[in-house]
């Protein structure tokens, strides 16, 4: 039978810029996405993730600067002249075609003979899982079923690069799971070159080699998933990559690169990250916070101001000098209540210095 082979390839940006009118949507943007990787673009509404995407597609053209994939300059190709292949929120698929002819279908505009696109067509299917279900419409089909069959009919075109716009968001939370882990094991298992865009930050983290968070059209951090939860950049970061504690402090003396820093009584010994003396700001998990009775050494006074039950965990809104923090502890039969005083504790691994 035929198997899917990888085609990956690449994906530069070399200062691309898209701009509507007098809008700017992405500004002088350079990324290089490796072959066989899969990168997520991330961030909110209107940040230009999905306008990146489409100028990968070429369903827009970039305004200035260059796009490759692989070595081939594709700025000004159209989107039938790229080696790409796209699945859409919408899934997109023909509601009057079988499973199998939605598959089939951009095989018969490739060239292939009809031998050869029933074989590519069946190989593609039994990738996803759903060989047993080709003679069937989508609307007999489940939401993770039509959207494994999206992704059947991009991955036997064998494209250089396979674009994924916001794939998940018509699923119910225990499906989304579901599907990301299924996409993440074709794209690791074939070897693809994978751009993803999405908005949900547990997303991002849970398939991407790289995530690269977007703001206002712009780069706001590009990293590994732990690096940008354990060390985000800025807040803007810290607080879209997971939730994030945003507190005010001082750098009061730095040393081979470790600033020691106050937090009010609390004292730390913090990567400095370029930061010298003076006002800071640090960033902290609500799960990288510790609860302790007040009066601990080197812990912040506080008073439990909600207590909230979730089933795995307790989350924590705690009044203090600093503001109200936001904590999680997986200690679910902890003896805590609303107006307990206690001291909140910043573990070595908890907080980050960041820029403002």
């Amino acid at each position: 039978m035929t198997r899917i082979r990888s085609n990956a390839a690449s994906v530069t940006f070399d200062r691309v810029t898209k701009k509507y009118g007098a809008f700017t949507a992405v500004k002088e943007m350079s990324l290089q996405i490796e072959a066989g990787k899969l990168v997520t673009l991330l961030g909110p509404s209107g940040c230009g993730k999905t306008t990146t995407l489409r100028m990968i597609a070429g369903l827009e053209m970039a305004s200035g600067g260059r796009i490759l994939i692989g070595d081939t300059d594709v700025t000004r190709l159209p989107a039938t002249d790229r080696d790409v292949s796209m699945v859409f929120q919408s899934y997109a698929l023909f509601p009057h075609m079988t499973v199998d002819e939605n598959v089939e279908y951009g095989l018969r505009f490739s060239g292939f003979d009809k031998k050869e696109v029933l074989s590519r067509a069946r190989a593609g299917l039994d990738l996803v899982g759903l060989a047993a279900l080709g003679k069937r419409l989508p609307s007999e089909l489940s939401g993770g079923q039509q959207q494994r069959v999206a992704v059947a009919r991009a991955l036997v075109l064998e494209p250089q690069v396979l674009l994924f716009d916001e794939p998940l968001s018509n699923l119910d939370a225990k499906l989304r799971r579901h599907v990301r882990e299924e996409i993440r094991d074709l794209q690791q298992s074939l070897g693809l070159t994978v751009v993803y865009v999405t908005h949900d930050q547990e997303e991002a983290l849970a398939v991407s080699d790289r995530i690269i968070v977007m703001s206002e059209g712009e780069v706001a951090q590009d990293g590994a998933p732990r690096d940008l939860y354990d060390a985000p950049a800025n807040a803007f970061v810290a607080d879209f990559i997971g939730e994030a504690n945003i507190l005010d402090c001082d750098v009061v003396s730095v040393a081979k690169d470790v600033a020691t820093v106050t937090l009010g009584p609390v004292n730390l010994k913090l990567p400095a990250r370029g930061r010298g003396e003076g006002p800071a700001k640090l960033a902290v998990r609500p799960n990288r916070l510790e609860i302790h009775a007040q009066g601990t050494a080197n812990t912040l006074p506080g008073t439990l101001a909600k207590v909230t039950y979730v089933g795995s965990h307790l989350e924590l809104m705690v009044d203090t000098e600093r503001g109200a923090l936001f904590a999680v502890t997986g200690d679910v039969d902890a003896e805590l209540a609303p107006g307990a005083a206690v001291g909140i504790g910043f573990p070595p691994r908890g907080p980050v210095l960041i820029n403002g």
